[in-house]
């Protein structure tokens, strides 16, 4: 387990590219994270979603992203309320799974998320990825629905409120 420790959350950058492709790559985050696509320049400038590198000690070691869940036409979250925020990430750095980084690094995103107005916040794994839900559910998500197929693929619809 992690002892505290504080959380740095840059924007993603074109420079950030080659290392985002090299975590794609490892097991296993190609297990639920099934794009191994770049993002351009235009994907990083799209105001629907913050892309973030999570740093711990100055050192990049995840992905996050979190986004308006009405910003798509027909997207599973859009029934909640104005102002709602979709998450997803990785570790991507396998040194730093098991550990209590993931369950750390997105309670204090969900924190700033919070206090930015976010009346709920929804995520979205795989309903086999048994490891994301049961950090999910320590972060006070709970399942919102039956898992279900979307343009996005087979998902669990977790929610978490304040």
């Amino acid at each position: 387990m992690t002892t505290a420790r504080e959380y740095d959350f840059r924007k993603v950058t074109m420079d950030d590219m080659p290392m985002l492709l090299e975590w794609q790559a490892q097991p296993h985050v190609r297990e639920w994270w099934d794009s191994d696509e770049q993002y351009d320049q235009e994907e990083l400038d799209d105001p629907r979603v913050s892309r973030w590198i999570v740093l711990v000690d100055g050192s990049p070691f995840a992905f996050m992203q979190d986004y308006s869940v009405h910003g798509w036409e027909e997207h599973h979250f859009a029934h909640l309320p104005k102002g709602t925020r979709g998450i997803d990430q990785y570790i991507g750095d396998p040194a730093m799974i098991g550990v209590g980084h993931g369950t750390a690094f997105i309670g204090a995103r969900m924190g700033v998320l919070y206090d930015s107005g976010a009346p709920v916040i929804a995520t979205d794994p795989h309903p086999d990825n048994e490891r994301a839900i049961a950090v999910y559910s320590k972060l006070g998500f709970e399942p919102s629905g039956q898992p279900q197929e979307t343009q996005w693929g087979r998902i669990l619809p977790m929610l978490a409120r304040p």
